[in-house]
């Protein structure tokens, strides 16, 4: 797999297909391969004719780890973003990004307006602005010694998924600690790509994607019917939403 150099790490990354770019930027414990290519996106993408990026996040999949929380601020996250756009001479692309990846393309937004032409959110509604809970027992479940004393639900779900994904737990435990920066009202009101916010109905982390929607100027939301914060990712109806979306908002049309 190929990889890039930025800010002391290597980075993998992917690059297939041809036409207008998109970016994607997976979630916490996530990969690449186990939140675009496991779920069919980057074919679903590719075939719809679209130049499908990807990367594993610093301390996640193929990437390097680092164990210091400061490296896992979404900031630092999206300079990694703009400069593989920037290592692949890619001016402006589509973003879409799952839950901390949403987080992480509306930092890139902000901060590199310019590289971005629409974005898509998913599984992260007003959980950006406001928060999406205490996440200390996540924190606690990815380091405990014994996944059986873990008694935190949520905890243990995502210690599970990270043994299941065969994570570097310290390299994500140093992450929950500081990725969870918020944009504050103020900010995601000066986002003003056309964006789409899809959360799934039963999903309990994300927060409502109409009040995200509502903070933007040219927002939408789509609500991911019967799906939960995991199995919102494949679903059939976001990916057809997603292409209708990217279709009506060509990078030069």
């Amino acid at each position: 797999m190929p990889s890039f150099h930025h800010d002391g790490l290597d980075l993998a990354f992917i690059d297939e297909g041809e036409g207008d770019p998109v970016l994607l930027i997976h979630g916490f414990a996530s990969s690449m391969l186990v939140n675009w290519i496991g779920p069919g996106w980057v074919k679903t993408l590719r075939d719809a004719g679209y130049r499908v990026v990807a990367l594993d996040n610093r301390g996640h999949g193929q990437s390097q780890k680092s164990y210091d929380p400061e490296d896992y601020r979404p900031a630092r996250m999206a300079a990694d973003a703009a400069a593989l756009l920037d290592h692949l001479g890619i001016d402006q692309a589509h973003l879409m990004g799952y839950s901390m990846g949403a987080r992480i393309c509306a930092f890139t937004a902000l901060a590199y307006p310019h590289k971005v032409a629409t974005l898509v959110f998913g599984g992260l509604g007003i959980g950006m602005v406001e928060g999406v809970g205490d996440w200390d027992p996540i924190a606690r479940a990815l380091s405990a010694e014994d996944p059986a004393s873990i008694t935190d639900a949520r905890g243990k779900m995502f210690r599970a998924f990270a043994d299941q994904t065969r994570s570097d737990r310290k390299a994500l435990a140093a992450c929950i600690a500081t990725s969870r920066d918020l944009v504050s009202e103020a900010d995601a009101a000066r986002i003003t790509q056309p964006t789409l916010v899809a959360v799934g109905t039963t999903d309990d982390i994300a927060g409502s994607p109409d009040l995200l929607a509502g903070l933007m100027p040219d927002a939408e939301a789509f609500a991911i019917e019967g799906r939960d914060h995991m199995l919102s990712v494949g679903d059939r109806t976001f990916k057809k939403r997603v292409l209708a979306f990217l279709a009506a908002h060509p990078l030069h049309g």
